[in-house]
């Protein structure tokens, strides 16, 4: 076993208190602004507020649960754990305050899903969109073929839920306790996507709408997906959507099957009637592994929510910048902000980065970056992004020898995350949560 790839194959998969460099954000005084997309003209970076956050891991998509907590997604890392500390392969975890003081805690009763446990060759399951609604939330987890002669893809993805805030979860299928299913078990009675046409909908997103979802008011839960795992594919965007109170019912779906003349949306119970709400720009895509047998790296999966004082959705989403052989990372990554009345769109772009680099930083490798549903400005007209960033490494992947041999020197498990999360921090001290506040620029 390589164990610089064992720890690195899928990591390359209401009111606020002062925001730093920026006002208070009191609910009650901001001034009521012009609502709706057409009157955001663009969405720029504050110079001097990139934050970092700190953990260890990536994917970080988050909802807002009933008590005003922030639900953290956390992949392949410990999260915020302090040493030594399992590498989970997806945790969940609560923040709790504004960027400038916030607060990190494991989210209890949530399924142990210890990297380590699994072994090299059975499938693994990766944290993507989750939602509060009520006391209920709900989670998806993507998971991949076992290809070995090209990037693995994404080929399903698992659906568990808590009815009690977290404290317990269960299958789609009501039983406990939550099983990751080996490759015989997977199957679309198990799983609301499996095997489908191109691998679509395995990863999936969900559209945020308030606290708990209170700002809903048409009763549809909405969830985007990605059309499949190559170029072409990866880069257009789909949707479907399902009463909330039967989003563990497959059947209940709709999926995206175009606009009518008056920009209604048509919606299909079949799969093969979807229709791409968006298409983002082509060749973010990675085509082969800087590290072989890895897998095809989560571009354009976006973060999609709904700003209440301006009346209008936010969708972020970030495409990998490749390097001439088609290697993830091997430039900056492609970084796009939209506006859009409708959660089906059409999309209109307020802000295009072909080179991102928060803080202006060269070497910067950000991707899957993340509205923060919870740290929206009480008038609409800021909020925090926030991502984690592989810069580094190409170092780290021509130090293999070096990595490999002090890898070696763990004597039990402890040891070896002890030893992994130094190594990472070292060699990729961006693998973490850092935020950016934005501003909005309005007629």
């Amino acid at each position: 076993m390589n164990p610089r790839r064992d720890f690195l194959r899928h990591s390359l998969a209401l009111g606020l208190a002062t925001s730093i460099g920026g006002p208070l954000v009191s609910p009650l005084s901001a001034a009521a602004p012009r609502r709706g997309a057409a009157a955001v003209n663009g969405a720029v970076p504050v110079d001097g507020t990139v934050t970092r956050l700190g953990g260890q891991g990536d994917g970080y998509k988050m909802t807002v649960a009933a008590d005003g907590r922030q639900i953290v997604v956390v992949n392949d890392g410990p999260g915020w754990a302090p040493p030594p500390a399992t590498f989970f392969s997806t945790r969940l975890w609560t923040a709790e305050g504004p960027p400038s003081e916030v607060r990190f805690a494991q989210l209890d009763g949530y399924p142990f899903v210890d990297r380590a446990a699994h072994p090299e060759n059975a499938p693994h399951y990766y944290g993507n969109g989750v939602i509060a609604i009520g006391q209920n939330l709900y989670q998806f987890l993507a998971t991949l073929d076992a290809a070995e002669d090209r990037p693995r893809r994404w080929t399903g993805a698992k659906l568990i839920h808590s009815s009690d805030g977290g404290a317990t979860w269960q299958n789609l299928d009501g039983s406990r306790p939550v099983v990751w299913e080996d490759w015989n078990e997977q199957s679309r009675t198990r799983f609301p996507f499996f095997n489908e046409p191109d691998g679509c909908f395995s990863l999936l997103a969900f559209l945020q709408q308030g606290r708990a979802y209170g700002a809903n008011r048409d009763g549809y839960v909405y969830v985007y997906g990605l059309n499949g795992s190559v170029d072409g594919l990866m880069n257009q965007l789909m949707l479907f959507r399902v009463p909330k109170e039967r989003l563990l019912d497959r059947s209940a779906y709709r999926f995206f099957a175009g606009r009518a003349g008056s920009g209604r949306a048509r919606w299909s119970a079949d799969i093969t009637d979807r229709r791409p709400v968006h298409t983002f720009p082509r060749g973010w895509v990675n085509y082969t592994n800087l590290f072989p047998g890895d897998l095809v790296v989560e571009s354009w999966l976006p973060s999609v929510v709904w700003n209440e004082p301006l009346g209008l959705y936010m969708m972020s989403s970030a495409g990998i910048g490749c390097a001439p052989d088609g290697t993830e990372f091997g430039k900056p990554s492609y970084l796009g902000l939209w506006v859009s009345d409708n959660p089906w769109g059409p999309w209109r772009q307020i802000h295009e980065d072909t080179a991102w680099t928060p803080g202006g930083d060269p070497k910067a490798r950000a991707y899957s970056p993340q509205i923060a549903p919870g740290w929206i400005s009480a008038d609409g007209k800021s909020f925090w992004l926030v991502w984690p960033d592989l810069a580094g490494i190409r170092e780290f992947g021509r130090d293999e020898e070096l990595v490999d041999a002090e890898m070696s020197k763990a004597r039990d498990a402890s040891e070896r995350t002890t030893i992994e999360a130094a190594i990472l921090r070292r060699y990729l001290p961006g693998f973490a949560m850092n935020a950016q506040r934005f501003d909005i620029r309005t007629d």
